[in-house]
């Protein structure tokens, strides 16, 4: 098995129940959750983030690499700044989804490029053939960071999540 991807600021690994305060700072936050697709409401409190995580952890358990849901973790600080998942698309459960999410005051720094690069080439090791980031139209952040990861635009579609959504994929051959 590939080890989860460390890079030079930032290392991602399964989330941990004392991740509560760093993924409350990503998920109970709707300048993050605003964006994510699907829809999910912030997260209202410590004790629901507490919650969420014990879910997370417990699925992550049963789920075979590359899927999955891990947190970014700062290395030098130790602190969570965001988080990533590698799941199946609805409706029919096939295509890969790469998603990434961080903390606003982590936004314009690189991390999320740096992190989410990284996680992508960990998928290919483990023989993922493509990914794709679904992003709400109005985006721009994502929109702008799906660039800079090299993937390629595919269109608008409706196919996923019943809403309109812009539509990246990448494959092995598009890594630099």
């Amino acid at each position: 098995m590939v080890p989860m991807p460390v890079t030079e600021r930032v290392a991602l690994r399964e989330w941990a129940p004392d991740d509560v305060d760093g993924a409350f700072a990503v998920y109970g936050t709707a300048t993050v959750t605003d964006w994510l697709v699907p829809s999910m409401p912030s997260v209202a409190d410590l004790a629901a983030m507490r919650r969420v995580l014990a879910q997370w952890i417990e699925e992550q358990r049963e789920t075979t690499p590359p899927l999955g849901r891990w947190a970014f973790e700062h290395r030098e600080s130790g602190e969570v700044i965001g988080g990533a998942e590698l799941r199946l698309l609805p409706p029919h459960y096939e295509d890969v989804e790469v998603a990434w999410h961080l903390r606003p005051n982590s936004w314009g720094q690189g991390y999320a490029k740096e992190a989410t690069g990284a996680l992508i080439r960990w998928a290919f090791a483990h023989e993922a053939v493509e990914l794709f980031a679904v992003v709400d139209p109005l985006n721009d952040r994502a929109h702008r960071t799906a660039e800079r990861l090299g993937m390629d635009w595919v269109g608008e579609t409706t196919k996923y999540y019943d809403r309109p959504l812009h539509v990246y994929r990448i494959r092995p051959g598009d890594l630099d």
